[in-house]
C-alpha cells in the first residue's frame, strides 16, 4: 500500500482490539459452572469447543442473510447441547447469561492500550464497525476502558447491513462525513473486514494474528492493502 494521508481510521472491535477468544471462554466458563453443567459434560473444554465451531457456522449463515438472530442465538446452545447429550437446559437462558457476562471480561488484545492513545494524539479521528450484536458491544468498549478514543460505533443490526456488504461501510463512511480516499479500515477478518472494505473502495489493513498466507492466496489490489503481524506494527505505519 502506498503511504496516503489517512483522517479517519474503522477498527473492527473483536479480535482487533477487544479479546474476543479468551473473553468469551471466560465468560462461557463462567456459565458454565453458575448452570452446574460439568454435572452433564465433565470437560468444559469439550463443550466450549463444540459451541465455538457451531457458533462460526451459524454467524457465516447470519452474515449471509440465510439466519436471523432470534434463531442464531438459540441454535448456537440447542445445537450444542444435541451434539453432546445435555438435556434440562434452556438454550436461551444460558445465551442471556453468557452475553451478560461477556462485556465484564475485559482483556485486550496486545498493543492495543498503547495504540489508541497515540492515534488520537496524531489527530486521527477513530471509529469502530463491527458486526457483534448492539446489547454488548458498547458496553465492552466502555468496561474495557477504550470508549473514550471513538467519535462513533457502527454497528451491524443497527445499519440493517452486516460486514462484508458495501452498505455498512458506505453508511459509516457517509456519517463521519469522511471522504473514502482519507479512510481505513482495520481488521483480523479477511472477509468481512479486509474484502469487505477494499470491495466497498476503502484502504484496508489485514492484522494477521495468525500469520496465514491469505495475501498470497487472494487478488485484491496491493496499492490498497497492508498486512501487519500486530497492532504495535500499524503505529509505526500510521
Amino acid at each position: 500500500m502506498v503511504r496516503k494521508k489517512y483522517t479517519h481510521l474503522f477498527f473492527d472491535l473483536d479480535s482487533t482490539l477487544w479479546d474476543f477468544d479468551n473473553n468469551s471462554r471466560d465468560a462461557m466458563y463462567n456459565a458454565f459452572l453458575h448452570f452446574q453443567m460439568h454435572r452433564h459434560c465433565t470437560s468444559f473444554l469439550l463443550f466450549f469447543e463444540t459451541y465455538c465451531r457451531i457458533n462460526m457456522l451459524l454467524w457465516d449463515e447470519f452474515r449471509k442473510g440465510k439466519l436471523v438472530k432470534k434463531d442464531l442465538v438459540r441454535q448456537r446452545f440447542s445445537l450444542t447441547f444435541n451434539e453432546l447429550n445435555i438435556a434440562g437446559y434452556d438454550p436461551l437462558a444460558l445465551n442471556d447469561f453468557y452475553l451478560r457476562e461477556m462485556p465484564h471480561q475485559k482483556r485486550l488484545m496486545p498493543g492495543t492500550e498503547e495504540l489508541l492513545p497515540y492515534l488520537k494524539s496524531k489527530g486521527y479521528l477513530l471509529y469502530i464497525i463491527t458486526n457483534g450484536f448492539r446489547e454488548v458491544q458498547h458496553q465492552k468498549l466502555k468496561l474495557a476502558g477504550i470508549d473514550k478514543y471513538f467519535s462513533k460505533v457502527f454497528i451491524s443490526e443497527d445499519i440493517k447491513a452486516t460486514k462484508p456488504s458495501p452498505e455498512i461501510f458506505e453508511y459509516a463512511v457517509k456519517s463521519a462525513n469522511a471522504r473514502k480516499k482519507n479512510c481505513l479500515m482495520i481488521g483480523d477478518d479477511w472477509h468481512a473486514d479486509i474484502e469487505g472494505a477494499i470491495g466497498f473502495g476503502m484502504d484496508a489493513v489485514y492484522i494477521n494474528h495468525s500469520h496465514d498466507n491469505l495475501l498470497h492466496r487472494q487478488v485484491l489490489p496491493v496499492s490498497q492493502l497492508l498486512q501487519v503481524s500486530a497492532l504495535a506494527d500499524l503505529g509505526n505505519y500510521l
